[in-house]
């Protein structure tokens, strides 16, 4: 991993530059002075552009440090003893050394006192990891590393920095997504610190979070998912530790069991991201849990090994997987869908499979384009057979763009209006009528308002008989 040893602020983002160089000059005419610390200066010694700023200032009580900044800042104040303050309409958060003392179990039984006379060394100590513990000065380009962060993050190590680490469950799940996005390898004193914890007390919409950028922030997630194995976390999400083990079939998976699978399929989707943190976060659930249904469904018959029907089991895992880690109804569904119809663009291609059976898969999957990536990533996660081409993929787009439902599946042509204007009074039928509407629309009977209101009618009037 190439970094810089020296690592500068340039505040790539319109106007974020000159925001963080303006609270570090009022702070330091205070007498203070502003670091900026965390992802911000790791991204910065990666040569990435930061989108937003953490800046940790010393030498100022927390009231003075409000006054001087409200002077030309709107912020909120948020946090224990005015322990973070955000800039509003800014990406900046602007803290002040902490004092933690563990009170309670999870990651919020903490008392926090601020200390703005803390030593930068251990201040430095209470943040999770090296990496994350390097502090730049954006006036002078002074860089503080007290804990060795540019060495590990050039050494591609994931290492804690104190004891202090273990007093908060969350940071094993930033250890996976930072191993992951990063392809960091984790010290092996970091991985029994790890072990040693439990998720107590995690809300379940911290740890989705974490998983969130697993998926959506790029780099290798096999190794977040290699992490949680590691450190025995894969215990605590059955449903993906049951994937270990799991054997198929060597002629179609050389690679080995669904687990190692599963991994090479998350770098592959990985390498293609879109960019729309939306569209990759569901893709990239859906890749993670595309084979949740093998281990149930594994057996051999004829002397090989089949997982017949594991689509609609691994859908119903997925849903109870996602459901203990995030209250999105909508999000879940949209996984679930993808799931469940994941070998789909293979054996439609194969079958050379009609118009009508498009539009219905569009019905059942809602985004043909995003189950096409599901099952790119599907194909090409089994090394050394893994390619580059994907023929059904590329056959079903085509084909579901030539019939308009690559995105969506076909908006209905008879609605509830078309039958009222036909005389029908509003009941129990109308939704059967609309079904079997729609049903023809599918299969290509209906493809214009014309035929629609005809078709109705003609229920109208077999209804009347």
């Amino acid at each position: 991993m190439v970094i810089s040893r020296h690592p500068q602020w340039d505040g790539r983002a319109p106007g974020l530059g000159g925001v963080v160089r303006e609270v570090c000059s009022r702070v330091a005419a205070a007498g203070g002075r502003a670091w900026l610390v965390g992802g911000t200066v790791r991204d910065c010694a990666l040569g990435l552009a930061p989108v937003d700023a953490d800046l940790e200032v010393f030498g100022l009580e927390p009231d003075r440090l409000v006054a001087v900044l409200g002077e030309a800042f709107a912020m909120d104040l948020v946090g224990r003893s005015f322990g973070i303050l955000k800039l509003k309409d800014w990406p900046v958060d602007v803290g002040l050394p902490r004092r933690e003392s563990k009170t309670g179990p999870g990651h919020r039984g903490f008392a926090v006192a601020s200390d703005p006379h803390l030593p930068l060394p251990v201040a430095a100590a209470r943040r999770d990891f090296t990496i994350n513990a390097v502090y730049l000065d954006p006036l002078g380009g002074e860089v503080a590393d007290p804990w060795g962060g540019l060495d590990d993050l050039e050494a591609g190590v994931l290492r804690h920095t104190s004891d202090a680490f273990g007093e908060d469950p969350l940071r094993v799940l930033r250890g996976m997504q930072l191993a992951g996005r990063y392809r960091l390898a984790p010290d092996r004193l970091t991985v029994a610190v790890c072990r040693a914890m439990t998720p107590e007390g995690l809300a379940h919409e911290r740890l989705f979070g974490e998983w969130e950028k697993l998926l959506v922030l790029g780099g290798e997630p096999s190794r977040g998912l290699g992490f949680l194995e590691d450190t025995g976390w894969l215990a605590y999400f059955p449903e993906l530790d049951a994937l270990r083990g799991c054997p198929q079939d060597p002629h179609w998976h050389p690679e080995g069991d669904v687990w190692t699978h599963t991994r090479h399929c998350l770098d592959v989707f990985a390498a293609e991201l879109t960019g729309d943190r939306r569209e990759d976060l569901v893709v990239g659930l859906a890749v993670l849990c595309h084979d949740l249904g093998k281990p149930a469904t594994t057996a051999e018959v004829d002397g090989r090994l089949r997982a017949f029907g594991h689509e609609g089991v691994g859908g119903g895992l997925a849903r109870a997987f996602l459901a203990r880690l995030t209250a999105g109804q909508a999000l879940v569904e949209q996984v679930v869908a993808l799931v469940r119809e994941h070998t789909r663009p293979v054996a439609l291609h194969k079958s050379g499979a009609s118009d009508a059976a498009i539009r219905r898969l569009a019905v059942r999957a809602g985004r043909i384009d995003r189950l096409v990536r599901v099952a790119r990533a599907d194909a090409r996660g089994r090394p050394p057979l893994a390619s580059h081409a994907f023929a059904a993929g590329d056959w079903l787009l085509a084909r579901a763009r030539a019939l308009g439902v690559e995105s969506g599946p076909p908006a209905p042509i008879v609605l509830g209006r078309h039958l009222i204007a036909l005389g029908l009074e509003p009941g129990p039928a109308f939704g059967d009528w609309l079904d079997r509407c729609y049903a023809a629309q599918l299969e290509g009977t209906i493809t214009n308002e014309e035929e629609g209101i005809a078709f109705a009618a003609r229920l109208a009037g077999e209804g009347r008989a």
